[in-house]
């Protein structure tokens, strides 16, 4: 087991005094009573001691930070609210502030965040824009730092158990949008639901960007875990919590691993646009610098996930490819994606996704031989990457209208199916 987050502590606690003298240099040239700040060189100066303290602190997680949208032609307030919760994550819905609603309710649209290193809060612009047309919910999962070793463990099975009571809770006629990683635990947990009755089932999921069948145009991602087997990362990525967190000697996957892998694949453009922002901070143009801050302050922000969820998933899903093989089991029962008959499915790709590469998500609606063609429906958006899948402008523009499009037509599918079960009945 490695050592790394010992020495990443320790890394982190020895640059702590300089960070702070950066920290505090750089607001005395900011203050006007210093002669000095008026020289041609302390914009530099400033601009070295801000890029030093942002590279050596520990970015905190950040909020969602969604005040208000527009609902039915007026805007309107929004506040958060926790509906339910578990030691490993909550589930958030957003309240909108009252205006004469719509004759029928909103969908109700419960977006499933990766559990891959980031916060849910990367899924900020994701679910602004589906607010004005869905009651949204998104799930908050919990930095395995924080979780006490009294919590118990959080494996793969967990993870489904959790997602199989959250449809319960949150239904009846909830639709289901997975995001990246949950694509394969989602797909699973309808299965298992669907084998053993309707009751439940989200009326349809959204998978976008997700590892559903990495034997599909492998990425350099897929085939490093290929390569590489389930002994050499439990060998070389777990470690364990220090003590000083509630966590203290937990068994995890450190998220500065996966940060570091991350940036590693983009190397020369993060290096580019540190190197845009000291530029930015030197030449005083601060809206620029803002806009770096925000994305970085929400990129370099990243949790820590159970040592046991992260091998399993990586054994399942990138190594064994058990949910295509049907060879993924549930706690000791089998995965059967032929039970799937009512939950629909839209499956999004990027054209240009370099994690989940193209035709991986779409692999299931070939794996769903049950469910009928005009539950299944998919969408390749052009040019963009993974990140472009649930963020950006063409997902705002084009992705987003036509998940609500595919939602509001499978909530009539439903609808129209009670209907009529009762005027038989």
């Amino acid at each position: 087991m490695s050592q790394a987050y010992y020495w990443y502590e320790m890394a982190r606690w020895s640059t702590a005094p300089a960070r702070i003298a950066a920290d505090m240099l750089k607001h005395s040239l900011e203050n006007p009573a210093n002669p000095y700040s008026y020289s041609p060189y302390a914009r530099s100066a400033k601009a070295a001691c801000e890029m030093f303290e942002r590279v050596t602190r520990r970015y905190a997680k950040p909020s969602f930070g969604l005040t208000g949208t527009v609902f039915d032609g007026v805007s309107v307030p929004v506040s958060e609210r926790v509906v339910w919760e578990r030691p490993f994550c909550r589930v958030i819905t957003f309240d909108r502030g009252f205006v004469r609603g719509p004759a029928e309710p909103q969908p109700k649209i419960l977006v499933v965040a990766p559990m891959s290193g980031h916060y849910a809060t990367l899924l900020r612009g994701t679910v602004e824009a589906l607010l004005p047309d869905h009651q949204v919910f998104v799930t908050d999962w919990v930095d395995a730092r924080a979780v006490p070793l009294s919590e118990g463990r959080f494996d793969l099975d967990t993870y489904i158990d959790y997602l199989k009571d959250m449809f319960r809770d949150l239904g009846p006629d909830l639709h289901v949008m997975a995001v990246c990683q949950p694509a394969v635990p989602v797909f699973a947990a309808v299965a298992l639901m669907e084998a053993k009755g309707r009751s439940g089932v989200p009326v349809s999921m959204t998978l976008m960007g997700g590892p559903i069948d990495t034997r599909r145009s492998p990425t350099a991602v897929n085939c490093l875990a290929q390569e590489r087997g389930t002994a050499w990362f439990e060998r070389h990525c777990i470690t364990t919590v220090p003590v000083g967190y509630p966590g203290a000697w937990r068994s995890v996957y450190p998220g500065f691993f996966q940060l570091s892998g991350f940036m590693a694949m983009n190397m020369d453009r993060h290096v580019d646009a540190h190197s845009e922002m000291f530029d930015h901070l030197v030449t005083g143009d601060g809206d620029s610098a803002d806009k770096h801050r925000e994305f970085y302050d929400e990129y370099l922000a990243v949790m820590d996930l159970t040592a046991e969820f992260y091998l399993q998933t990586v054994r399942t899903v990138f190594v064994d490819h058990a949910l295509p093989k049907g060879e993924m089991y549930h706690r000791g029962e089998r995965v059967d994606l032929g039970a799937i008959r009512h939950c629909a499915i839209l499956a999004i790709e990027g054209e240009n996704d370099d994690i989940s590469g193209v035709g991986q998500t779409k692999a299931a609606l070939d794996l769903t031989p049950n469910l009928h063609e005009d539950r299944k429906a998919y969408h390749l958006q052009q040019g963009v990457g993974h990140y472009g899948v649930f963020n950006g402008s063409r997902y705002r523009t084009v992705i987003a209208p036509r998940i609500a499009s595919f939602v509001r037509e499978m909530q009539g599918l439903a609808t129209s199916r009670v209907t009529h079960l009762r005027q038989v009945g």
